[in-house]
């Protein structure tokens, strides 16, 4: 029994170990990037003698409450018409074909050199409609818009420059906005968490120096790096952080631009958000076990390649924690009966430092977000924010053990709904899926009990120390089934 006990506890803290490295590269990231907001960003460069050819790709997969939205953004675009080409890489089967189809039709009429691609078959998904849409362009530059992305109309004219002067130039990406943050509370802590991605994460890796990667949308490619690097492969689902490393590892540079923002819709449900998260974790661990061993033997410095571990494995942070959650309630009742071992035990009490630095990378992001907001806002968001998070661990450390045991998934693309303003409504609305408690739902539900009794079980022994943990794992295991159901129904 004893042996049992102590096992708990070492896996307790191995997984603490991960959390706590996770959580300091992000401190360290943080400083990277408050110190280049400090240095002041550098000025954008002139715009070239002759501006470069330009191919905007537009992968569309039944879109259609946001396909006309994207199109028309993209006809405004601010270029040159003779350098300018739109390719709707359109997999559609549903009536979004006939949508885009009279959208370029229109703007063909106009002048535009737009043109609807469909493929007879969808293999490779995202990926392949990228690799398929090259090989029907001349351009050399390629930009990239998703369904639910409405780019400002001097988009290319702020990104384009940064390539004439930087030949190993292979990548210039942009900061995501969002169109729907008001929407409701599953949009706003969505917000939360990727303002922190872009206005601190990305821009700290830049200015390290280290390998960041494109987030699949809103920035620009040379074609020449897409080439050199292999091109667009679909066996792992997140095609832009594969071949990020591929070139950034054949020596390519990618440039971020905080102050350029691409504006963008966020999940307005939860089937909707669990699809998204279920691509990028699995994606990230099945990067991650592509490449791990060719960043580790590359010659990259020593504090890229530990920065890029910790990129590549940042979704196994959903199963460390879910692992530590699983453990913590029987540690209540170890703590209880064996007095002697508390010493060793407090060190589970204080979980909370390994999330310390973590207050300060969203507090920074927050703050450069909504700066004149008040303190107390941002201890609200960030509590609900990360009780939420972990909520989503059983969904998402799932699609982590998947992706490291190469499993292949199909590529399921997150639905849009067309929806903005608070006024607006979901239901009735195509895409959701799933039935209304399926097996995952219901475990879900399972673990919002077993973690309340964990509460529960803090009280009634006097044991302080994991209250705050097993309290935020049971308010968000709550939401996340509550939503569930409800976007459901």
């Amino acid at each position: 029994m004893l042996f049992l006990e102590i096992t708990l506890l070492v896996v307790y803290g191995l997984c603490l170990l991960f959390v706590l490295g996770f959580s300091l590269t992000q401190f360290q990231l943080t400083r990277l990037a408050r110190r280049a907001y400090r240095q002041g960003l550098a000025p954008e460069p002139p715009a070239p003698a002759v501006w470069p050819r330009v191919t905007v790709q537009l992968p569309l997969y039944n879109e259609v409450f946001v396909a006309e939205r994207l199109l028309d953004a993209c006809a405004a675009l601010d270029y040159p018409t003779d350098r300018l080409h739109i390719q709707v890489l359109d997999d559609s089967t549903d009536e979004t074909v006939a949508l885009v189809a009279a959208r370029v039709a229109y703007h063909q009429a106009r002048g535009l050199h737009i043109e609807q691609v469909r493929r007879p078959d969808r293999q490779g998904y995202k990926a392949g409609a990228l690799a398929y849409g090259l090989t029907h362009s001349e351009a050399e530059l390629v930009a990239i818009f998703d369904a639910d992305f409405v780019p400002q109309p001097d988009f290319l004219r702020r990104t384009v420059p940064y390539f004439q002067h930087e030949p190993r130039l292979g990548v210039v990406q942009t900061r995501w906005g969002h169109l729907n943050e008001e929407y409701s509370l599953l949009t706003e802590l969505q917000a939360f968490g990727l303002n922190a991605h872009f206005h601190v994460e990305q821009l700290g890796r830049n200015a390290g120096g280290h390998f960041i990667n494109f987030n699949g949308t809103g920035g620009v490619w040379r074609r020449s790096c897409i080439e050199d690097a292999g091109g667009w492969h679909a066996d792992t689902l997140t095609e832009d952080l594969d071949l990020s490393y591929r070139a950034q590892l054949r020596g390519w540079r990618f440039h971020y631009l905080p102050h350029v923002v691409a504006p963008a819709e966020l999940p307005a449900t939860l089937d909707a958000l669990k699809s998204q998260q279920f691509r990028w974790t699995k994606g990230a661990a099945e990067t991650a076990r592509k490449h791990l061993r060719n960043v580790l033997r590359s010659g990259q410095p020593l504090s890229t390649k530990l920065h890029a571990t910790f990129h590549l494995l940042n979704s196994s942070v959903f199963v460390a924690i879910l692992v530590m959650a699983l453990v913590s309630v029987p540690l209540v009742f170890v703590r209880a009966d064996l007095p002697e071992l508390k010493p060793v035990l407090r060190v589970a009490s204080v979980f909370l430092l390994a999330f310390v630095p973590l207050v300060y990378y969203y507090y920074t992001a927050w703050r450069l977000d909504k700066p004149t907001a008040p303190r107390w806002r941002f201890a609200a968001d960030f509590l609900l924010f990360l009780s939420v998070s972990m909520g989503l661990t059983l969904h998402n450390a799932r699609a982590v053990l998947l992706g490291y045991q190469g499993r292949q998934s199909a590529f399921i693309r997150t639905p849009k709904l067309g929806l903005v303003k608070r006024t607006g409504g979901w239901r009735g609305r195509r895409y959701r899926t799933g039935d209304l408690l399926d097996g995952l739902t219901f475990t879900e539900g399972l673990l919002t009990l077993y973690f309340a009794f964990g509460v529960g079980a803090g009280l009634y022994l006097g044991d302080w120390g994991l209250l705050p943990f097993h309290l935020m794992l049971t308010v968000g295991y709550g939401i996340v089934f509550l939503y569930s159901v409800r976007h459901r129904a």
